[in-house]
């Protein structure tokens, strides 16, 4: 009887291994912003997705996007960080100062503020990891100290113009380097960013393909292979119809260059390195990571130096954004950046989430306050709106757990 099982086996294995199947716990994201994208784009008949807004989109939602994907990290580690408004107020002003005030050429200036900013996180850090002191209250007492440092160094005054440079990186655009190509009905559009998106559009092909090859081979489920075509062209036409539409305004920004090399940056570092499953663990089960050799005390330390580097980038690019370091700078950031990283999917208790999902759920608000903007919407409805979206991931994400456990 066992030779003549086998063979059934070794058939069924491989269409077990191509089922067709739905995560709606990591996908639930991705649909929702596409309805929020598809619903606002009706209501602003169509201005939502202007090239010019787009551009807007992006430029002025960079520094949440940035401290969104150091939030990301330290959430799922099971902690939070409600100092980094602060901690971008106070590096702004640090830059300011630096600049400004005595002259110092931007670079040097730039990398002495993320010192500083890592200087801060391992302040932080120090107490959560070494001393034990829950994250929660020490980031809340960094959050009061470090205003009152950016109030100290302001008052009531902002410091400015910033450099050009600094102004570029905030705001700025890539050069046209290879002239503009002709779109049809589209008109005009720069030849070297849409490169750039092709050369996207490849490596995200390029990566799900190795991803399921990697599955198929320690034997896990993937879809079948015209659904895994048609998700990932899905995938790389968004990316590259956003593309075609920088292209035909001013190219792209370069916080988004930065951004893009941020999100791959650190998706290899979450995903494919020993110090981000570290970070998993941690956040899945403390008590076990320790008893695996996990060294919980240095991970939680240096994830905490790594959002002080993030939130004194995020500083910098806002300061340069708004041409001057002001002492309300920051204000409430570290509540966009903690609602992005559970709206894109981290779990509350810690041990879930993904770089890329705090991206996605950073553009949702982002949508969110453009679209509403475009519709002449008070900024309490706009408020109001996003409370109730936070408060549906969160909810979203607990109910796929019930029901996952049951």
């Amino acid at each position: 009887m066992t030779v003549t099982k086998a063979p059934q086996q070794a058939t069924e294995t491989p269409r077990a291994l191509r089922k067709f199947s739905i995560n709606p716990r990591e996908s639930g994201i991705y649909v929702a912003f596409v309805l929020i994208v598809v619903l606002f784009t009706i209501l602003t008949d169509g201005v939502l997705l202007e090239p010019q807004n787009i551009s807007n989109i992006i430029v002025q939602n960079s520094y949440i996007l940035i401290l969104a994907v150091g939030m990301m990290l330290i959430i799922i580690a099971g902690h939070i960080d409600l100092s980094v408004g602060s901690v971008v107020a106070v590096c702004g002003a640090l830059c300011a100062v630096l600049t400004v005030e005595m002259g110092m050429p931007w670079f040097p200036a730039l990398l002495i503020t993320l010192v500083a900013g890592a200087v801060i996180g391992a302040s932080q850090g120090y107490w959560v990891a070494y001393f034990g002191i829950p994250a929660f209250i020490v980031t809340l007492a960094g959050m009061l100290v470090f205003r009152a440092l950016t109030l100290s160094v302001l008052g009531n005054q902002g410091i400015g113009p910033f450099p050009d440079q600094i102004r570029t990186l905030s705001n700025g655009f890539t050069d046209g380097y290879l002239g503009n190509i002709g779109l049809g009905p589209l008109g005009g559009a720069d030849l070297a960013s849409l490169l750039a998106g092709v050369a996207g559009v490849a490596a995200i092909f390029f990566t799900q393909w190795r991803q399921r090859k990697a599955r198929l081979g320690y034997l896990q489920q993937v879809d079948p292979f015209p659904v895994f075509l048609i998700k990932t062209a899905a995938a790389a036409l968004v990316v590259l119809a956003v593309i075609v539409q920088l292209a035909r305004f001013k190219n792209l920004p370069w916080v988004l260059v930065l951004l893009t090399v941020l999100v791959l940056g650190y998706s290899l570092l979450a995903n494919r390195s020993v110090f981000g499953r570290h970070i998993y663990a941690i956040g899945g089960n403390k008590q076990a990571a320790e008893l695996s050799g996990v060294k919980v005390k240095s991970i939680t330390f240096w994830i905490f130096v790594n959002m002080g580097v993030l939130a004194a980038l995020a500083g910098v690019i806002f300061a340069g954004r708004l041409n001057q370091a002001g002492p309300t700078a920051g204000n409430a950031f570290e509540l966009d950046a903690i609602a992005a990283a559970f709206i894109g999917g981290a779990a509350v208790q810690g041990g879930v989430g993904k770089v890329v999902g705090a991206i996605t759920g950073g553009l949702i608000m982002a949508v969110i306050n453009n679209g509403m903007s475009l519709l002449g919407q008070p900024s309490e409805r706009v408020m109001l709106v996003k409370g109730l979206v936070l408060l549906a991931a969160v909810a979203y994400d607990i109910w796929t757990k019930r029901r996952a456990a049951s």
